[in-house]
């Protein structure tokens, strides 16, 4: 006959059998019924095996550990996608196409032909295509002349090489006038209107009102294309006016979006060039 004491292992008489059955008991695990709610038995999910067992959920293997730091890698942008997004202090775009720099203030040209309340917005000279004639008629003449001067004076006509001589200083006399008259050749814009302003001694002013102008084009020649100049042609009112047609102006699609935003968003230009005046203000602070 098998005794208790026999089947447990123990003997009968161990003074520890209540306690040791006791604590037993107390960590059997409830079972689990249909309406007991959620239950945490050896099934439950929170049992040993789950995420907040002994070892957390944040220990060296999860997610978030040590083999997880380098999981992340920052975005990569390449130059052309960044091309796009960089501008510069005016919040103009950079791109390879601008309008050449421009200086805060009128030159004393053109300083005097502005009234107090309007606001500059630059001056432009004409393209250097525009001394083309000039400079050739200059090149050629004093290939010309260099040599009918030499042809004369071997022929010993002493008045007509002086005449030759006279007549190369004439033409080169005219060609620095020409690039005189280049040099104070200027296009100026406003906030208010446009000016052409030209002549050394005889001086010409031209103007037009934004507001006044109801058609404006520029137009590029091959030629034009390629060296980056055009021609403006503005129409007010369908009238003839002295601005309507400013031949050899630089850059002539950065300045046509100039005088365009200006027509049509000045609000956008008293922001951005407010911004720009900002911006060396809070460099020195």
């Amino acid at each position: 006959m098998v005794t208790h004491g026999q089947r447990t292992g123990r003997t009968p008489d161990d003074p520890d059998e209540p306690e040791r059955l006791r604590r037993q008991r107390d960590t059997e695990p409830i079972p689990r019924t249909r309406g007991d709610g959620p239950g945490y038995g050896e099934d439950a999910a929170y049992s040993r095996g789950a995420s907040y067992s002994d070892g957390t959920a944040y220990s060296e293997g999860a997610d978030y550990g040590e083999s997880g730091r380098g999981s992340y890698l920052p975005p990569e942008f390449s130059e052309d996608e960044l091309a796009g997004l960089r501008v510069d202090a005016a919040g103009m775009p950079i791109g390879p196409r601008r309008v050449l720099p421009l200086e805060d203030e009128p030159s004393s040209l053109v300083a005097r032909y502005l009234f107090p309340t309007e606001r500059y917005r630059g001056e432009w000279k004409r393209h250097w295509i525009h001394l083309t004639t000039p400079l050739l008629i200059g090149t050629v003449a004093t290939f010309a002349l260099g040599y009918l001067s030499g042809f004369l004076a071997r022929q010993d006509v002493n008045g007509l090489t002086t005449a030759a001589v006279i007549l190369w200083f004439a033409v080169m006399g005219w060609v620095t006038w020409q690039i005189g008259d280049w040099y104070f050749d200027r296009f100026i814009l406003t906030n208010k209107r446009v000016m052409v302003v030209n002549g050394i001694v005889t001086r010409k002013v031209g103007m037009m009102p934004l507001l006044r102008v109801t058609d404006m084009k520029y137009e590029q020649s091959p030629l034009g294309r390629l060296l980056n100049y055009g021609t403006f042609v503005l129409e007010s009112a369908g009238q003839d006016q002295a601005l309507r047609e400013v031949k050899h102006l630089p850059n002539p699609n950065e300045l046509y979006l100039r005088v365009v935003e200006e027509m049509y968003e000045p609000q956008a230009v008293e922001a951005r060039l407010g911004k720009a005046e900002e911006s060396p203000a809070e460099d020195g602070a």
